[in-house]
């Protein structure tokens, strides 16, 4: 047995030992509302006591971000050290103590396009569940096609007005800052767009959420006017991540690892609670049902095994790039399936809309909301046609 395998089989028994002695027994149960979720961010609130001592213990250890380095808030694991934590984690069905778009998305990029002064700042407030953020991309007419974006930010020496609108917005009216992408050079499509980050309590800027056919309203319309960016938030810590007018080259990063956290949804809650669901509505006795969940729960172990075998390859530089645009694609339908079944398990009681029986109509705003899964962070056609191009190599029509 090789050094390298007791080290890790001794981090192992110490995180299992340490997840046992912190993580509450009411934070191992499954996610079922959007309560149970902590964003942190100025206005943080917790829903109980569990949740708060769960934060803090992960955050006081680094295990919000375990995989970051410790002067920026992590816990400086190795990646083989982070998938022990992760199989841990999973193994006692543990919640995530801090989800964030930081986390997910901006983090990666400051981690390789910013500068020393931003990753001290932003991604330490990250971390530690401080700042909430959200993501300033699609516009009215700009979706797949983000590079025909206009919203515009203006150069006035050591500021930008920026003006314009974008929408699905997700979670605007919640967040503390954005990660935005402005026009700031209308001459060349792809090098004349920079990547700002700026507050959200700035004059000018105004969300409106958009209520979706669930119910919901995870989604809104962010409007500036006449909002003013400093170009700077202090030395070392310029407002725009990478260069001026190459602010596309940091999207393009951003969108691989939102895809990677859209798709990871695929992977949710496996046969175990579609079958439980199917016990209590008597549907288990359907035998063509059973044998749907069943083949539901080898996909997702099959989705999640891909997964893994992804991430190694990406941490050690092995990975394709088109690789996201598989797992989102993969994960966008089987997460459609699972709700899909969990429908069918519930049979005509899971139609009911605002019944206790169905917590308020969870399985039915569930199965509309994945509804959005095929055109949020890409549509499905688009990551097709990037498979196709770039994987299988498929001449073009």
């Amino acid at each position: 047995m090789s050094s390298e395998t007791n080290e890790l089989d001794t981090f192992r028994a110490e995180a299992r030992a340490w997840l046992e002695t912190n993580c509450p027994a009411q934070m191992r149960e499954p996610v079922r509302d959007e309560e149970d979720v902590f964003w942190g961010g100025r206005n943080a609130r917790f829903k109980s006591e569990a949740q708060r001592a769960w934060f803090e213990a992960c955050r006081d250890r680094g295990y919000t971000v375990p995989a970051w380095p410790r002067e920026y808030g992590g816990a400086g694991l190795s990646p083989a050290e982070a998938k022990v934590l992760r199989e841990e984690m999973a193994r006692i069905g543990a919640r995530p103590p801090l989800s964030s778009f930081g986390i997910w998305m901006l983090g990666p990029a400051l981690l390789h396009f910013g500068t020393e002064g931003q990753k001290q700042r932003f991604l330490n407030e990250i971390a530690r569940g401080e700042i909430r953020w959200c993501q300033g991309y699609s516009e009215p007419g700009s979706g797949s096609d983000l590079v025909s974006m206009q919203t515009f930010g203006e150069d006035r020496g050591d500021h930008w007005v920026v003006n314009g609108q974008k929408i699905w917005t997700s979670y605007a009216d919640e967040a503390d800052w954005i990660f935005c992408l402005v026009r700031t050079d209308k001459a060349n499509k792809y090098q004349g767009i920079t990547f700002m980050l700026f507050d959200m309590a700035n004059s000018g800027v105004t969300t409106r959420p958009i209520r979706l056919i669930s119910g919901n309203s995870p989604f809104c319309e962010t409007f500036f006017d006449d909002v003013t960016v400093p170009k700077s938030y202090g030395e070392g810590v310029p407002a725009y991540v990478g260069e001026v007018n190459r602010g596309w080259d940091v999207a393009k990063y951003l969108l691989g690892h939102e895809r990677e956290m859209i798709s990871a949804t695929g992977g949710m809650d496996r046969a175990s609670s579609l079958g439980a669901v199917a016990s209590r509505q008597g549907a288990a006795l359907d035998p063509v049902l059973r044998a749907e969940i069943a083949q539901f729960d080898v996909d997702a172990l099959a989705f999640t095994a891909m997964s893994e075998k992804f991430l190694d390859e990406a941490k050690v530089g092995r990975g394709h790039p088109a690789q996201p645009n598989m797992m989102k694609y993969a994960g966008t339908e089987l997460n459609k399936r699972r709700n899909e079944l969990l429908m069918a398990a519930g049979g005509s009681r899971a139609l009911e809309w605002d019944s206790a029986e169905t917590d308020g109509g969870r399985p039915a705003r569930g199965w509309l909301r994945t509804k959005a899964n095929s055109i949020e962070g890409g549509t499905s056609e688009v990551m097709l046609n990037v498979v196709a191009k770039r994987i299988l190599e498929l001449p073009g029509a």
